[in-house]
């Protein structure tokens, strides 16, 4: 995953140091060459020679073991390369911004040895600056689940297609397999095969589907799964919904209606990583709409650019909470930030559920 986006960072990392290390040598170079000059000088006495010698080699040391200070016209070109990088890997250009200004603020006006080796230097800044974007300094998926009072009832959005039902099988058994009791909700009466789809979930997983015929009211059906749950004592409500896209205003009245009637304490939004920038516009436009509090993104084991699952929390300000990696019931990896970065920079790391 995230092929492309991690082979054009490295570039630009190179990029960063290699021009870094060139401004270096234009110093000592600059000195050598004075160097030079003076020796070949015919017109000099020996002691006047010797002087100026002196003198150049000395700054010479002293700048060897000094420290250079990056400035902002050294650093103009890597920049813009790192501008480009990000826009190609599908990162939204209000994050591209972010990223960008948190780069330039971290290395210009920097000390460090000169002629040292920059590379760990410039991908640390690369490292934190894109980790002060995706940072989710609230509670986590586990955390709201054990501090909420029960029932929790989690209500799934999205547009069709992106494995919104699969994903909240996902969701199921994790809970499941964590000691919770779960009941799920077919709240998508309108597509048809939906609540087959939900079913084999349920009798796989070996939970309870609430459920009521074709074309009824999902605000009934959700309604009547949260009840089941008080009545049984059942700790989680799964809610299904149909998916609808942000443009259509009569599904989102619909949304709007659930979410009054049944009040759901974590709304979640499912979409692909791969879908990129039109996948963020949906997560904005829903969350205007009826009000997010957090992401779970499918198919990030397919996505080769990483632009969405950079971009998604910064710009609608809500936790990603799990990423989809598979088929299989197992393959959700809880939100990690050093997780996603250490596959963004192609660093090995263990997968955590």
């Amino acid at each position: 995953m995230f092929k492309s986006l991690r082979e054009k960072l490295s570039s630009v990392k190179e990029s960063i140091s290699r021009t870094i290390h060139d401004k270096d040598k234009e110093k000592v170079t600059s000195l050598e060459d004075e160097i030079e000059t003076i020796s070949k000088k015919e017109d000099l006495s020996k002691e006047e020679k010797a002087q100026k010698l002196g003198f150049i080699k000395k700054a010479k040391t002293f700048l060897l073991e000094g420290e250079s200070i990056l400035n902002e016209k050294d650093l103009e070109e890597p920049l813009w390369n790192l501008e480009l990088a990000l826009m190609e890997g599908n990162v939204a250009l209000l994050v591209v911004e972010a990223i960008v200004s948190s780069v330039k603020s971290n290395l210009i006006g920097r000390k460090k040895k000169l002629l040292a080796h920059t590379d760990e230097i410039v991908e640390d800044v690369l490292y934190e600056s894109i980790k002060n974007v995706i940072k989710n300094d609230g509670l986590s998926f586990d955390e709201i689940i054990e501090k909420s009072d029960k029932p929790v009832v989690i209500l799934f959005v999205g547009v069709n297609g992106t494995g919104k039902t699969t994903t909240i099988a996902k969701v199921a058994k994790r809970l499941k397999d964590k000691g919770y009791s779960v009941v799920l909700a077919s709240g998508d009466t309108y597509r048809t095969g939906a609540l087959e789809q939900l079913e084999i979930h349920g009798e796989r997983l070996g939970l309870k589907v609430i459920k009521h015929q074709y074309g009824s009211d999902p605000s009934a059906v959700i309604y009547d799964a949260i009840e089941h749950a008080k009545a049984r004592g059942i700790d989680v409500v799964l809610a299904d919904t149909a998916g609808r896209m942000h443009t259509n205003s009569n599904l989102m009245r619909e949304l709007q209606k659930i979410k009054r009637i049944n009040s759901p304490d974590l709304t979640i939004f499912v979409d692909e990583a791969i879908a990129g920038n039109d996948a963020l516009e949906r997560a904005k436009l829903f969350d205007e709409a009826i009000g997010l509090d957090g992401t779970i993104l499918t198919k990030l084991d397919t996505d080769a650019k990483g632009g969405t699952a950079i971009s998604i929390s910064y710009i609608t300000g809500k936790p990603i909470f799990f990423f989809g990696t598979g088929q299989s019931y197992d393959d959700l990896i809880i939100f990690q930030e050093d997780w996603l970065l250490n596959k963004i920079f192609g660093n090995d790391s263990e997968e955590e559920n």
